[in-house]
């Protein structure tokens, strides 16, 4: 079991634990390291921090993880040892929360043009508190019967290229790395390997300010997690990794702590943290 999971979401964002029970889960799993990555959202640092310090065993890595646009695509970036009440962090953050709610709602509408009735207030229900995201809309069809598994919800309907897909308001890769930045954050390339040219973006990002990429991620093949490991060492990043859990799928998603990420990849983001004396919550 690897005692590092540096990429977990919950409650806050479009994960189905709270952060508190997410932060039990990793003691339960006697995990060392946890990276608390919702979707647009730090609303979950501040119970999951709290739930950490009652912890010794366990270090909690406060982050976040910001969609991003690029022409026929997606990027992730993720921020470590971000200042959850930077105030520049929370207005963007809320404006690209924003930006979810009208997405969804246009997805509603496109989904009951293909026949597919799902409520509004069904969704919003399902989000709870959390930022609104695709896997509401999923939930909600797997309620009503349109889908067997949420997955099937992006493959037929909600994924980039399904009838049912909606745009909505992002950063660009740069502008997120930036925004890490000014938040005294770490910014991460999240799982690389969804993306078709990686070098020459990880070029404009590294000039930006970018520390590391996400080299250990569930579905990886050993081949790609080398590669990703060999492109960091090349360009001076640090390989990080996380399983990217939602806990919404258990018989598709990888579960938390099931990816082998080295310890140093902890050490590494910490130890550059102090170097630029960042704010290291708990530690």
């Amino acid at each position: 079991m690897a005692g590092v999971d540096l990429h977990v979401h919950t409650t806050a964002s479009d994960g189905r634990y709270s952060p508190e029970d997410i932060v039990h889960k990793a003691n339960d799993l006697e995990l060392s390291f946890l990276g608390i990555c919702d979707h647009d959202t730090v609303d979950g640092i501040a119970p999951a921090l709290a739930a950490a310090r009652t912890i010794p065993t366990l270090r909690l890595i406060p982050g976040v993880e910001i969609s991003t646009d690029v022409p026929h695509g997606e990027v992730h970036i993720l921020g470590y040892f971000i200042d959850h009440t930077d105030p520049e962090l929370l207005a963007t953050l809320k404006r690209l929360r924003y930006s979810r709610e009208r997405r969804a709602l246009g997805m509603i509408t496109k989904l009951k043009g293909l026949g597919v009735y799902i409520e509004w207030e069904r969704v919003q229900a399902i989000a709870g508190s959390g930022a609104l995201g695709r896997p509401h809309i999923a939930q909600a069809m797997l309620e009503k019967g349109y889908i067997s598994s949420p997955r099937e919800a992006f493959l037929k309907y909600i994924g980039r290229d399904g009838p049912a897909y909606v745009e909505r308001e992002k950063l660009t890769p740069v502008e997120s790395v930036e925004l890490v930045l000014k938040s005294s954050g770490l910014p991460v390339l999240a799982h690389p390997s969804t993306m078709g040219e990686l070098e020459p973006l990880l070029g404009k990002l590294i000039h930006a300010g970018l520390v590391g990429i996400e080299a250990y991620y569930g579905g990886y093949t050993p081949t790609q997690i080398e590669g990703l490991a060999s492109l960091a060492r090349r360009f001076n990043l640090i390989a990080t990794g996380g399983s990217d859990y939602h806990g919404i799928d258990d018989s598709t998603e990888t579960m938390m702590g099931n990816i082998d990420v080295p310890l140093e990849s902890a050490h590494e983001l910490i130890a550059l943290a102090r170097r630029r004396g960042l704010k290291l919550a708990q530690m």
